[in-house]
């Protein structure tokens, strides 16, 4: 990895050796970015805050090494990347401002194709991940890793009907609890809808309606008016000496026909003349049946007014018009079927609930019976680790239990019990440590001390390997708390998982970096920055030197040079 602008580093080079690689040097030295470098290679969360003061940005860059056809590989190709000769390169650089940019393989990458990939190349494993593990959540989560197969299988199906069996619980819930609302809701649609089908409206009825009474209430002007001009127009019986227009165009026509033969511009308006003539016979006709179909009657214009009201009552309720009500009255019909069966609905659900509980019992006790036996074999491997870290009497194991419901219909029932429930099932899971014969087994947050607790962590951690391998660990400081004859076995343990894997530690303990295949120094310079120069492959006298340092805080020491290199024969005798 190149480390450019990250927290105390400048630029610097870190060579990490396949087998096992130790990262030491003073507190505050910058041991701890590079676990953060490989973090931010991972797809981890940028933070601005680790930007060297003054710099624009921080650099990243790193040289992984990848099996043709591995899971790594397939994403990285998928995402557009190029792999040369087995070689991966990935680069992220954080901005001061804030903003991220990931590089994959030379192609421009989301950060989150690089945490896709992080699973199948990195096991990180800190004090962070070692506190976390003390949660029970974190415990079940181990074992059920752990497990495989036999618990994937099952929660999958178990996941997938605790989600179908909340969706039609809220269903539920919301339908009885809803049903005063509902039952009000459908009795307004339901007397609404009585209301509109007693009137019986049609489309359109409204504006017919208001055209006909408009003409009803003008009925003796539209009968004079029609009257009068069908007089101008054809003449009066009663006025015999009048004229009329049809008999002046007629006497105009005959007058234009005597003489069109002479000039056919006349004649064509004799034409016209005819036409005209033909129009008003028409219209006359019109007017004579007009007037005699008009209807007068003041008891039609009576119902229609009464009519008019009757449709005024509904557009006041339901619409501003006829159509707007028709409309209120179809969407009302559709909603009042669907809330007559909601009790349908209610006894439906009801069942499949009933149904999914049965399912779910199934399932928790399938989830149960793989945890306990997944639990007994976790828990005899790491005994097994930690007799190889210096805790040869102690003994580890699951507690694995469940909870009475407070309610039995709140419940599944598991092993004729029933027992409370959540997203992965009815098992709470706490890891046990008994550390000498004799000690109950207590909770490892309580029953452990600090060192215990640390060979306790690396112990599930190197089982973790042996069932879910990756190419390479990097643990930070989980010797913390730990010393002496202890931290020699830690450091036995971490060379022979090296054997099979390439293993990085961020160590402060002489007795466990002297395991190491290479080890590497990280120190500032005067400025107080760590630059290219600053992280060196520690050989021979060097190395010597830095253990020394380790040992006694003095790298001239001769008791301390004398420890450093038993501590240096004795891990070469096991190599």
């Amino acid at each position: 990895m190149r480390i450019r602008s990250l927290g105390v580093i400048d630029d610097a080079v870190v060579e990490l050796s396949p087998g096992f690689t130790a990262v030491t040097g003073e507190t505050g030295a910058g041991k701890t970015m590079v676990v953060t470098s490989l973090g931010l290679l991972l797809g981890g969360r940028a933070d601005p805050a680790l930007v060297r003061i003054g710099a624009k940005s921080a650099v990243v860059e790193g040289r992984i090494s990848v099996s043709a056809g591995a899971p790594a590989a397939v994403r990285a190709e998928e995402a557009g990347a190029e792999l040369e000769d087995g070689t991966l390169l990935i680069s992220r650089t954080v901005s001061a401002e804030g903003r991220s940019r990931a590089h994959l393989g030379g192609r421009s990458v989301p950060v989150g194709v690089l945490a896709e990939l992080a699973d199948e190349l990195v096991a990180v494993h800190g004090q962070t991940d070692q506190q976390g593990l003390l949660r029970p959540a974190r415990q079940r989560a181990a074992l059920d890793r752990y497990a495989g197969g036999a618990v994937t299988g099952p929660h999958a199906k178990y996941a997938a009907a605790y989600r179908r069996l909340r969706a039609v619980s809220v269903e539920l819930d919301e339908l009885t609890t809803r049903a005063r609302a509902r039952a009000q809701e459908a009795d307004l649609l339901r007397f609404g809808l009585n209301e509109i089908a007693r009137v019986e409206p049609r489309a359109g009825e409204d504006v017919e309606l208001a055209a006909e009474a408009e003409r009803l209430g003008h009925a003796e002007a539209l009968a004079s008016a029609a009257s009068v001009a069908h007089g101008a127009l054809a003449g009066n019986p009663e006025d015999p000496e009048g004229v009329d227009a049809a008999t002046l165009v007629a006497g105009a026509g005959r007058a234009l026909d005597a003489v069109r033969s002479h000039d056919p511009a006349l004649a064509a308006l004799a034409d016209r003349m005819g036409e005209i003539s033909i129009l008003l016979g028409d219209v006359a006709g019109e007017l004579a049946g007009y007037a005699d179909n008009l209807d007068a009657d003041p008891l039609r214009l009576a119902a229609v007014e009464e009519r008019r009201a009757a449709l005024t009552a509904l557009t006041r309720k339901y619409g501003e018009d006829v159509a707007a009500v028709l409309a209120w009255a179809e969407e009302g019909a559709d909603r009042l079927t669907e809330l007559d069966g909601d009790d349908d609905r209610i006894g439906e659900l009801a069942a499949e609930r009933d149904a999914l509980r049965g399912e779910l019992s199934g399932l928790a006790q399938a989830l149960t019976d793989a945890r306990t036996e997944a639990a007994a074999r976790f828990a005899d491997a790491v005994t097994q680790e930690l007799s190889s870290l210096a805790m040869p009497h102690a003994r580890v194991s699951f507690d694995v239990r469940q909870t009475e419901a407070v309610e039995a219909a709140s419940g599944v029932e598991v092993g004729g019990r029933s027992v409370a429930y959540g997203p992965s099932g009815v098992d709470e899971v706490e890891l046990l440590l008994a550390p000498h014969p004799g000690a109950p087994p207590r909770p490892i947050a309580k029953g452990a001390s600090g060192g215990e607790l640390s060979r306790v962590m690396l112990a599930v951690e190197v089982v973790f390997a042996g069932t879910d391998p990756v190419p390479t660990y990097l643990f930070d400081e989980v010797d913390a708390g730990v010393g002496g004859k202890a931290a020699v076995e830690i450091g036995r343990r971490l060379a022979k998982l090296a054997k099979s894997a390439q293993v990085v530690v961020v160590t402060h303990l002489p007795q466990v970096a002297a395991f190491a295949d290479r080890q590497l120094l990280v120190e500032k310079t005067n400025d107080g920055t760590v630059t290219r120069s600053g992280v060196t492959v520690l050989e021979g006298e060097d190395r010597v030197r830095e253990l020394s340092r380790m040992l006694a805080g003095q790298e001239d020491s001769q008791t301390a040079r004398a420890h450093a290199e038993e501590l240096l024969a004795t891990a070469r005798g096991d190599g």
